[in-house]
């Protein structure tokens, strides 16, 4: 079982003809993905070649529009390797055609267009993960992003990161155990996918049997995540809040990581997650050892 994405999941690219996406399909092809084309309005009625992971050469078809990959390919996912100038035209495109599952891995998104195609989502039939983000992975199945295919196998720990790096360390430090589903939600302070969605979808899932989730300073989103797992999630959860050391009203990395007026630190967080059941661990390594001992109890 896994979250979102699975071996059947038909995958489209925005952007195939890029740098970021030639490089990319290239590497998800590689890790089983089933990607069935892509798009590019400039481009559209050429096809690209690939390599499929067996060595052999596929041509993939570059359609004008999404509308036009998903009725000639039933693709459910795409994957936007978009300019930021040019990712919410993208994205309402891709929410116009219905495409199940959207991952938008651009980063530099303008804040006010993120806010515009989050709302324009609302209520419509597409999952957003992203904007800025590594994207998703189901290993042994399919990669819908960035993630490196290879640091993990798959196993029974769902994992859910604001942070793309960490989520690649998590998996890399667990990697004796593996992971159902990883999930990079994005740093920016407007995404589509949040840990909520992620920690009820994991919740859900059989194969599930215990949760990483990597949150960061600023914002609220890891209290309301320790207010929701304290009311709905049964399964064991381990925590990791990077930015312990972030010094007040500096912007850090991440768009919407910032600490302003004592909200939104990492030691309210860690505190919020703790009075929910969550053990937090002070670095990634001490977090993956919190999950090793919870998985040897199970």
């Amino acid at each position: 079982m896994s979250i979102f994405l699975n071996k059947d999941s038909k995958v489209i690219v925005q952007g195939i003809t890029g740098g970021e996406g030639t490089k990319h399909t290239a590497l998800m092809l590689k890790a089983g993905t089933n990607v069935v084309g892509g798009v590019n309005a400039r481009k559209a009625g050429t096809t690209v070649e690939h390599t499929d992971p067996d060595g052999n050469t596929v041509e993939l078809p570059v359609f004008g529009t999404v509308a036009e990959a998903i009725e000639k390919t039933g693709a459910d996912v795409s994957v936007a390797f978009v300019p930021p100038a040019f990712t919410k035209d993208a994205v309402i495109e891709a929410i116009d055609a219905e495409i199940g599952l959207l991952v938008i891995i651009t980063e530099g998104v303008p804040v006010q267009d993120s806010a515009e195609f989050w709302a324009y989502a609302q209520g419509k039939k597409t999952r957003i993960i992203g904007p800025n983000c590594p994207g998703i992975i189901t290993p042994g199945e399919a990669l819908a992003g960035i993630t490196p295919a290879t640091i993990s196998g798959s196993g029974p720990i769902g994992l859910v990161s604001k942070s793309g790096t960490l989520t690649y360390q998590m998996m890399f430090e667990l990697r004796d155990y593996g992971f159902t589903t990883a999930i990079g939600i994005g740093g920016d302070p407007i995404i589509g996918t949040t840990h909520i969605d992620a920690l009820e979808a994991f919740e859900a899932d059989p194969d599930t049997k215990a949760i990483v989730m990597i949150g960061e300073i600023g914002g609220d989103a890891e209290e309301k995540a320790a207010a929701y797992i304290q009311a709905h999630v049964t399964k064991p959860v381990v925590g990791y809040v990077a930015g312990f050391t972030a010094p007040e009203g500096k912007t850090m990395g991440h768009a919407g990581a910032i600490v302003a007026d004592g909200a939104g630190t990492a030691q309210g967080k860690k505190e919020a997650l703790e009075a929910a059941g969550v053990k937090v661990g002070k670095t990634p390594s001490e977090t993956a050892e919190l999950m090793r001992e919870i998985l040897k109890g199970l």
